[in-house]
């Protein structure tokens, strides 16, 4: 269980470390999901009855998190996971009330204009979110003065300056390792928009070190786990956060 153990930290994440680590590996669809946003969550003001959209949400353990921690009401909207599914994971957690499970596509999401207090993003911007025009996608379902938050793996340099993707990330994410940015990348991508002002863009403290341990954990408790897992584990050894990290960043819509 050493794995397992090493994923409650409440001196580091006070609130994440209250839910069950195996719970947690178990919804898994990227790193550490809800140590990333309680470390986002420092740069927004949610406050109970913001109605806030998880996009790319997953399995749902993001939302269970903002629903539970914040009392928001959450529109959880994944591509990947059927809606039947993360709505029967928001019932078992006790938030299905609050919670409200939509499977949709990022660039074309079934909402109305201005009808979000606040986005959040964790583990999958990346996949969607690097494109010029993305942003003024977004934004036209955030209302005025309405947050936005993203957690999206980062690099401590941008590709392009370093002319190539260095050879341990290439092994294990290929090409994909082009959509990880810089968080002054993401500050400039947003402000050049003049549609947002953005109020926090930074990389997560030891991020390697986090994903490491997450990585281990599901080596360790996933069918196939080590298989899996184990190619995330090197490159995470080999970088020891020379270029890895997560970027976090936020914004309020002007």
């Amino acid at each position: 269980m050493t794995a397992l153990n090493d994923l409650v930290r409440p001196g580091r994440y006070p609130r994440s470390s209250r839910y069950d680590p195996a719970w947690l590996v178990g919804l898994d669809m990227g790193p550490n999901p809800l140590w990333l946003l309680e470390n986002l969550v420092r740069d927004l003001d949610l406050r109970p009855g913001m109605r806030v959209l998880d996009l790319g949400s997953g399995k749902g353990a993001t939302s269970v998190f903002l629903a539970r921690e914040f009392g928001v009401d959450v529109v959880a909207a994944d591509w990947w996971i059927p809606a039947e599914d993360a709505a029967a994971v928001f019932a078992e957690a006790g938030v299905g009330d609050r919670v409200t499970a939509v499977r949709a596509e990022a660039h074309a999401l079934p909402f109305e204009a201005d009808s979000f207090d606040a986005i959040v993003s964790v583990d999958a911007f990346e996949y969607f979110g690097t494109a010029d025009s993305y942003l003024p996608c977004l934004a036209h379902f955030l209302r005025p003065g309405g947050q936005l938050g993203v957690a999206t793996p980062g690099m401590t340099r941008e590709i392009r300056d370093l002319g190539m993707i260095p050879p341990h990330i290439k092994r294990v994410v290929g090409w994909e390792a082009i959509a990880w940015h810089t968080a002054q990348w993401w500050r400039f991508q947003w402000e050049i928009t003049e549609l947002v002002d953005v109020t926090s863009a930074r990389l997560q403290e030891d991020a390697w070190r986090d994903w490491l341990l997450w990585a281990r954990a599901c080596a360790e408790h996933q069918p196939d786990g080590e298989e899996a897992n184990r190619p995330v584990i090197d490159m995470l050894i080999e970088d020891r956060g020379e270029y890895l990290s997560f970027a976090l960043v936020t914004a309020r819509k002007r």
